[in-house]
């Protein structure tokens, strides 16, 4: 079915496909000449944001972690922790704008005196960054400055275009250089992969449709190390998301202390394991996905991805991207669009 291009049309019908192809691009977005708070003092980052809105963040502190010098925390919630003050950068970010969680959670910034920036493409965080004196990409004679994100796109689909906007604020602020120039040469190569799991590849040659064939009709378990830890949880959510599937994620070492012993019990053999595997992890790391797999063989048989790259970045772009084609894939097998999140937004109304 998935060499159909048929099928593939009749579900498609706002071409995942399409804005995933497109992803690399993300990371090429311009955002001109910035009116930033100052760096001076600053003596921790903050971003307040929900679901795809956090995911940037996530990406960042997983390949930035070990060289930021700064704390960078991510809060998902209404409020802020108390450390939060003047010398706190906070970032609301809000694909929509609209999130209620960032909102809230920009209203406790300001109550605080920290300085501020705003990533969104519109809503009320745009509202409030033209008004009340926020950081802006543009220049305004007032107003917090933000970042206006390209509108359009489901948040989930759109978060390297939030990385190279904080990688832009980070750049800009000082903290790290020559981000972008990486960016650019991981866009460029994680798109010579693409072609091997684009729609036009045959199943034969295409892992992506293989895994997502692997995948169909069971309940999804992903496990990933400390390189991976990233695109392990994005493969989690663009399971539920996209392909409207239970998934659940872990990362070791933790899950060897908890999670592992939960295998225990006799399991019903409907589960299916994902690990995604780097060579960058740590050698104990590598030994522990060995042994669990070994002492595990007869609760499960994972299916392996190993990332391509010579780097971080380019392993955590290679398998974020196939998780992307991965669950549209998956999307399609379940008879539905990736596209749309009927059952988040009738909960959406049902809170407002």
């Amino acid at each position: 079915m998935l060499d159909s291009s048929e099928f593939i049309a009749k579900y498609d019908q706002h071409d995942a496909l399409g804005v995933i192809a497109g992803q690399p691009d993300q990371l090429l977005q311009a955002y001109g000449e910035l009116d930033l708070p100052s760096a001076d003092g600053l003596s921790s980052i903050v971003l307040t944001g929900m679901g795809g809105s956090a995911l940037d963040a996530e990406f960042v502190k997983n390949w930035l972690g070990d060289r930021l010098k700064l704390p960078f925390e991510i809060i998902r919630g209404y409020e802020l922790p108390a450390f939060v003050g003047k010398d706190t950068l906070v970032i609301a970010s809000s694909y929509s704008g609209n999130t209620e969680e960032t909102v809230s959670a920009l209203a406790d910034a300001e109550a605080r005196g920290a300085r501020i920036i705003v990533i969104a493409s519109g809503g009320k965080l745009i509202e409030a960054a033209k008004t009340r004196g926020h950081a802006h990409v543009r220049t305004l004679p007032e107003g917090h400055p933000h970042f206006d994100l390209p509108a359009g796109l489901q948040p989930r689909l759109a978060v390297l275009y939030g990385v190279k906007a904080l990688v832009s604020l980070i750049e800009h602020l000082g903290l790290l250089t020559g981000l972008s120039d990486e960016l650019q040469a991981a866009s460029a190569w994680v798109k010579t992969k693409q072609p091997a799991w684009q729609a036009a590849s045959p199943m034969a040659d295409n892992p992506a449709k293989r895994i997502a064939t692997a995948l169909h009709g069971h309940p999804v378990v992903v496990y990933g190390g400390p390189t991976l830890s990233l695109p392990t949880m994005k493969w989690k959510i663009d399971i539920n998301e996209n392909s409207k599937q239970l998934a659940f994620y872990n990362n070791f070492s933790e899950l060897d202390h908890n999670e592992f012993n939960g295998w225990s019990h006799p399991v019903p053999n409907n589960f299916r394991v994902v690990e995604l595997r780097s060579d960058l992890d740590h050698p104990q790391i590598q030994k522990r996905f060995d042994v669990t797999n070994k002492l595990l063989a007869d609760r499960f048989a994972p299916i392996e991805v190993v990332a391509d790259g010579e780097t971080k970045l380019q392993q955590m772009l290679y398998t974020l991207l196939l998780g992307d084609y991965v669950s549209a894939y998956l999307a399609f097998l379940n008879e539905i669009d990736p596209t749309p999140v009927d059952l988040i937004e009738e909960l959406k109304r049902e809170l407002a």
